[in-house]
């Protein structure tokens, strides 16, 4: 301990414990920070763009992702959306006050039923929306190959990081 080291003497933690609280002082501890639970393996899928942000047709690669827009007091709003990586078009967007897996899900489906044929390559980061049982079933649904960024690089998912 400090005052150990200070004083030159040597008192127990016992011994300090007793006179702080006599004294009256309480030592200023950290909060834990929260523990967040990762995302299953089963739903998380392998970074197939890999930066290779070019297409030689439409409908071929997709990119994703949910941008949080603040507007009037303080007041937020979530917008999703998908981009075509051959001529950078909006394939769709969804519009909603909350960030949750239905804002993710009706951009997919709103973007599947206008390309109905579409079989695109959809890269997306890794939010809890994209690794869901929900967004998975919606894989399975309509035949597209899920790709997502490696963790902690934004710049795996560059084109609609800047949209």
């Amino acid at each position: 301990m400090q005052l150990n080291i200070k004083l030159k003497k040597h008192y127990s933690r016992k011994r300090y414990y007793r006179l702080m609280k006599v004294l009256g002082i309480k030592a200023v501890i950290k909060k834990k920070r929260p523990t967040y639970i990762k995302a299953m393996e089963a739903h998380v899928a392998e970074n197939v763009l890999n930066r290779k942000f070019t297409a030689e047709k439409p409908n071929q690669k997709w990119c994703t992702d949910i941008s949080e827009l603040e507007y009037g007091n303080g007041r937020k709003a979530y917008l999703g959306a998908i981009i075509d990586l051959y001529d950078h078009s909006i394939v769709s967007w969804a519009l909603g006050h909350s960030n949750n897996n239905s804002l993710v899900m009706d951009t997919v489906e709103k973007a599947m039923c206008k390309n109905p044929i579409a079989r695109p390559l959809l890269h997306s980061d890794r939010r809890f929306q994209y690794t869901s049982y929900d967004y998975k079933s919606l894989e399975v649904k309509y035949k597209f190959i899920k790709s997502m960024s490696r963790v902690g690089r934004c710049l795996d998912n560059q084109p609609i990081e800047h949209f």
